[in-house]
């Protein structure tokens, strides 16, 4: 009986976070970029944009490479029900942090992962609670000096300085918040086909 063939990774994304994430499984693989609209579609929740842009994500590239396993995930910061992006410049970081502080924020990332040649197509999410201590105005100022997080949902890194805005983290999976659920995108990808551990 012939071995299963041994499928290519590939990551819809060409975020660098997404990709020290998954380069941590020590597995091979590819980077292409999803051409896909991630403007919200009108009534759309936090949590349902997340999945569909991963899904979206995912197909797009899986369309170019149908004989690979693709990885997409997207990531949306919800504040009483309402979508925080990513702030682009200085002075919506400051408005998204001082909105922010002393409250609960969510993030939703969602991962999915698609084969097209298999068949296989999965997506998940990922919730995590982050409630942000009360900050200054001084504080805000100085965190955003120091880290520049302008191309983060929600204007936070808590993988570096940005864990000092935090009061606390509520989530199953701790590298959810970083941008890449890597505890459910190992379990899909095995799913898919990708050895893990040489398993």
């Amino acid at each position: 009986m012939s071995e299963p063939i041994q499928r290519k990774l590939i990551l819809g994304s060409t975020s660098p976070y997404r990709r020290e994430l998954l380069a941590r499984l020590r597995i091979p693989f590819e980077v292409a970029a999803p051409d896909v609209d991630e403007s919200a579609w009108a009534g759309e929740t936090p949590q349902q944009l997340a999945c569909r842009l991963a899904m979206a994500k995912a197909r797009a590239v899986a369309a170019q490479f149908p004989s690979c396993v693709v990885v997409g995930s997207d990531q949306v910061a919800e504040l009483d029900g309402q979508a925080l992006g990513k702030p682009g410049n200085h002075a919506r970081a400051v408005a998204q942090l001082q909105q922010m502080r002393g409250k609960s924020v969510i993030f939703q990332t969602a991962v999915a992962v698609v084969c097209l040649e298999t068949g296989f197509a999965q997506m998940d999410l990922a919730q995590v609670k982050v409630n942000f201590r009360q900050l200054s105005d001084a504080e805000i100022e100085s965190y955003l000096r120091a880290e520049t997080p302008y191309d983060c949902a929600g204007s936070a890194k808590s993988e570096g300085l940005g864990i000092a805005l935090l009061d606390s983290i509520d989530n199953d999976d701790p590298t959810a918040l970083v941008g890449l659920p890597m505890i459910r995108t190992c379990r899909m990808i095995q799913a898919a086909g990708i050895k893990v551990l040489g398993a």
